[in-house]
């Protein structure tokens, strides 16, 4: 019950999201690609003023630290500037006095006896030797740094120049907030820009649209020479869709008239031998009459047979696809055939040859090929089954007159006689070859005509090959 209940919300929310426009959904699409990398670099940013102040202050305490060390060495007292604390301490970190005097030893920060606390720990002092920046104190942060010179008296000293940090959270904070608002605007701004560029963008699109609507019966939508080339595409498109519109349409016309005139054929026969056995009630002629009449009704339901199997394959009702032994499938169609004016001979390479097909597809398509073979061979009739590593053919050889080159193209058309002749004496009703090629090609596979070796026709199958 869960799973249905999700599915349900999820097509839900994806109709919902289907029916917005598709200038709101780029302008929503990038506005957020925008915020998110827009927040993204605020908060890297925002991570970042700390180091880049502390880098500043860092920048300023060695170059004052160069000073004091080179007035150390040359005796001389330090001098403090401005915002800086500079003082010389001895190795273990407690202040003493200058060798320039006492007022040196002041500047340091006392002498050894005022009293006042060490400023630095024992590891901030290593560090600090070691010549590594330290940040000293938690209320009040100080950063340190510090170099070991050499006095004048040869003794050893370690100068250090301090400055406070105090407001630089402040700093890093407001900064942030900054960054976070600066942020935001930018993505108000970039969506506004984005909705008015992608509404620019697809105006050209919304004018071919409505120039579609108005498009006239035969007409074909034009696209000036400067348009852009996915408006160009587009426009090719349209084109190519209206020109296979008006060619399914045309198709669906003759299709229709052909199979009103090839359905009024037999009803007219059947109506006309009717009124004749009514208006002669002899029995012998009643006879007749029955007989032809039962000949037209056997054509007219083969002509709607054949109807009905080509509108359930334009429908796209295609049963699934079985393991079918074509081998079988010829032998059992030429005992169907019956009793024939010429003999049909099968002519199979191989024991079995499986293809990928339904029963009922090979079943007419090999009736349909046998019985037209039949109507036109005079002497004989040759079917083959060859089997390859991918495909089957079935070949369906005869030696009547054969199709011209000039008809082979249309043989497999609905309703379409390589003669003007209409009459049935020796033709169908121009459906069989017609399903033929749409059950094979349905199928994956392909139909030919040509040449066959005793000067007739050969009618060639191909299937895909099961497995």
């Amino acid at each position: 019950m869960a799973t249905s209940s999700g599915g349900r919300s999820g097509g839900q929310s994806g109709g919902r999201w289907a029916g917005v426009s598709l200038r709101l959904r780029i302008t929503a699409l990038a506005t957020a690609v925008t915020l998110a990398c827009l927040l993204g670099l605020a908060m890297v940013a925002g991570q970042g003023l700390g180091p880049l102040l502390t880098d500043a202050v860092d920048d300023e305490l060695q170059a004052a630290l160069s000073g004091a060390a080179r007035d150390v060495v040359a005796g001389r007292a330090p001098d403090s500037p401005d915002g800086l604390e500079v003082r010389v301490l001895d190795t273990a970190g407690d202040a003493v006095g200058n060798n320039a005097g006492d007022t040196a030893g002041d500047t340091a920060g006392g002498s050894a006896d005022d009293g006042a606390p060490p400023i630095l720990r024992r590891d901030e002092v290593r560090a600090l030797k070691a010549g590594t920046p330290v940040t000293a104190g938690d209320r009040q942060p100080v950063r340190w740094h510090g170099a070991v010179v050499t006095a004048p008296d040869g003794s050893q000293r370690l100068v250090v120049v301090g400055t406070g940090l105090v407001g630089q959270r402040a700093a890093k904070e407001s900064g942030s907030r900054w960054l976070l608002g600066t942020a935001l605007v930018g993505t108000v701004v970039a969506g506004v820009a984005i909705w008015f560029a992608v509404g620019s963008a697809l105006l050209p699109v919304a004018r071919m649209r409505r120039s579609v609507r108005r498009l006239a019966p035969g007409a074909r939508v034009e696209v000036p020479d400067a348009a852009a080339g996915e408006l160009r595409a587009l426009a090719d498109d349209f084109n190519v869709l209206l020109d296979r519109q008006d060619a399914a349409m045309e198709r669906l016309r003759r299709f229709t008239g052909d199979a009103a005139h090839e359905l009024r054929s037999p009803v007219a026969s059947i109506r006309l031998q009717s009124e004749v056995a009514v208006a002669n009630p002899d029995p012998q002629l009643s006879q007749e009459v029955h007989a032809d009449v039962l000949a037209d009704a056997e054509r007219l339901s083969a002509l709607l047979d054949g109807l009905l199997a080509l509108a359930r394959s334009d429908a796209g009702e295609l049963p699934p696809a079985d393991s079918v032994d074509l081998v079988g499938e010829v032998r059992a169609a030429v005992a169907r055939a019956g009793e024939q004016p010429v003999p049909i001979a099968v002519n199979a390479m191989t024991g079995q040859a499986w293809a990928a097909a339904a029963h009922t597809e090979t079943e007419l398509v090999l009736d349909n090929l046998l019985r037209n073979a039949c109507r036109y061979t005079r002497t004989r009739v040759v079917v083959s089954v060859l089997a390859s590593r991918s495909t089957v053919r079935v070949l369906v050889d005869d030696d009547g007159p054969g199709v011209r080159p000039e008809h082979r193209a249309q043989v497999f058309d609905r309703f379409y006689r390589a003669s003007d002749d209409r009459a049935r004496s020796s033709g169908g009703a121009g459906l069989g070859l017609a399903l033929v090629a749409e059950l094979v090609r349905r199928r994956g596979g392909r139909v030919a005509v040509g040449e066959s070796p005793d000067g007739g026709a050969r009618f060639t199958v191909v299937w895909p090959r099961s497995g």
